[in-house]
């Protein structure tokens, strides 16, 4: 099952995709990993596509990475007396918490916090960015708007602030109850949802007390501001383009994207791209040229991974929106372009002398032409630095620790592979050779480069290179 290409493909598992042997369709075509969203499905639906997950690891003999993504707060207006109303422009319309039925006059917003965050002129955008309003006055139980742009608003419909920090935790009641839930399987990605400053992130640390990694959903432009901070608290980062395109305007949204993915380069964090790749496909079995071209210039760009969301949880043809993926990504791989873009990309070493050593193995690895780099790790610190290098030939991880192998299914250029710890190099040689030969990255004349800490067994410590030639 190794990955002829190097971004990996995350998704999303609903209808469309349940039960095991359509998950290992998926698989084949190229998933690397899955994911679980909690905005939809019971507790028992997410555990029985976990464990259909774990099977299908033991019949493949590969690690998957698994993503438990948490809801976060969303905030809707209430119920309309006959289920909708039509905004007109240049009306008013009062928010208030009032939990009656709503007219053409006024609605329930049961969120005091919002009201709380509110001034004078702040634009509310409801149903996705469809409709606008904006605060003419406002207090602690209402909001009195300006219809900006109007339309239908029916029942439950969403509400986005731009721009606006709302003293609210990331994490609901019904978040909390999730985040147990999935710890307790062994999921071992958390996806925040709505963070809007470095304080949401150590919030949810705390939570998660290291029993899995973080990954920042970016949804909300005030997080941009905060954007270093943030990309340095997390373990991983998520461009979530649905929100964040009705929150900014669809301009900026590109510029945030290559923002987002050079603070993950700079810092080493794996990077994912997500929402509407392919979104065509939900009801076609191709793409928009546009979508291929939007999965493209994710690759370009160097993201680790690309996801699909309802094109493979809800979608009419989620294997075909795999197949695509893979396609597409495969496609890129092979420019020249894609190879100089990787170097315009890659990173000054930091004065570390783990980063020197990995450096180090990416520029031996191009001047010997090495049929791939093998790096021994136990925390997944010696292979992430590996990726940030962006080396030519693939990374093979071997670690024994099973969580880390399906964190780092996630990361560019890495194949994971379960081993026991090495206590010689002697020995990570002889491991070294083996792999990667039973794993079809090299044959007889071929070199390797391998790099590990010593003493073996010993995280966070890299600070040995070898190059292992195969007989």
């Amino acid at each position: 099952m190794r990955r002829l290409r190097k971004a990996k493909i995350i998704a999303t598992l609903g209808p469309a995709s349940s039960g095991i042997e359509k998950m290992a369709e998926l698989f084949e075509a190229g998933v690397d990993v899955f994911r679980l969203n909690f905005s939809h499905g019971t507790h028992e639906d997410h555990r029985k596509r976990f464990e259909e997950i774990r099977e299908l690891e033991k019949r493949y003999d590969r690690p998957i990475g698994i993503i438990a993504d948490m809801q976060g707060p969303k905030f809707r207006v209430g119920d309309f007396k006959d289920g909708s109303v039509e905004l007109i422009e240049g009306a008013m319309i009062r928010l208030d918490l009032d939990d009656a039925d709503g007219d053409i006059k006024r609605v329930n917003l049961p969120h005091p916090e919002v009201f709380q965050s509110l001034e004078v002129g702040t634009e509310m955008l409801l149903d996705d960015g469809k409709l606008k309003l904006q605060v003419r006055e406002h207090g602690k139980d209402f909001a009195d708007c300006e219809i900006i742009t109007g339309g239908t608003l029916s029942n439950h419909k969403g509400l986005n602030l731009p721009n606006v920090l709302i003293d609210v935790s990331p994490l609901t009641d019904k978040d909390r109850e999730d985040l147990r839930f999935a710890l307790d399987l062994g999921i071992e990605w958390i996806a925040l949802s709505f963070v809007q400053r470095p304080e949401d992130v150590i919030e949810g640390q705390k939570l998660v007390a290291g029993r899995a990694g973080i990954m920042v959903k970016l949804e909300k432009p005030k997080a941009i501001e905060k954007l270093k901070e943030i990309v340095n608290l997390a373990d991983s980062i998520m461009v979530a383009r649905g929100d964040l395109g009705v929150e900014a305007p669809p301009e900026q949204v590109p510029a945030f994207q290559k923002q987002i993915l050079r603070a993950c380069h700079a810092a080493g964090k794996p990077v994912i791209v997500a929402t509407q790749m392919l979104e065509s496909m939900i009801h076609s079995p191709t793409p928009t040229r546009a979508e291929a071209s939007d999965v493209a210039t994710a690759v370009y760009d160097g993201a680790d991974a690309v996801m699909l969301s309802a094109e493979t949880a809800a979608g009419e043809y989620p294997l075909e929106a795999v197949t695509m993926m893979d396609r597409i990504i495969t496609s890129v791989e092979k420019d020249p372009i894609f190879t100089e873009m990787m170097l315009a990309q890659r990173q000054l070493p930091k004065g570390t002398s783990a980063d020197a050593i990995t450096a180090a193995a990416r520029q031996c690895a191009s001047t010997i032409s090495a049929a791939a780099i093998v790096t021994f790790t136990t925390t997944g610190s010696t292979t992430l630095r590996a990726a940030r290098e962006r080396p030519d030939v693939p990374i093979i991880c071997c670690t024994p620790r099973a969580r880390t192998a399906r964190q780092l299914a996630l990361t560019w250029g890495v194949h994971c592979v379960f081993t026991e710890d090495v206590y010689s190099f002697r020995e990570m040689e002889r491991k070294s050779i083996t792999i990667a030969q039973t794993h079809e990255f090299a044959t007889a004349g071929d070199r390797l480069i391998i790099t590990a800490g010593f003493p073996f067994g010993t995280p966070g410590g890299t600070n040995s290179l070898r190059i292992a030639i195969i007989d």
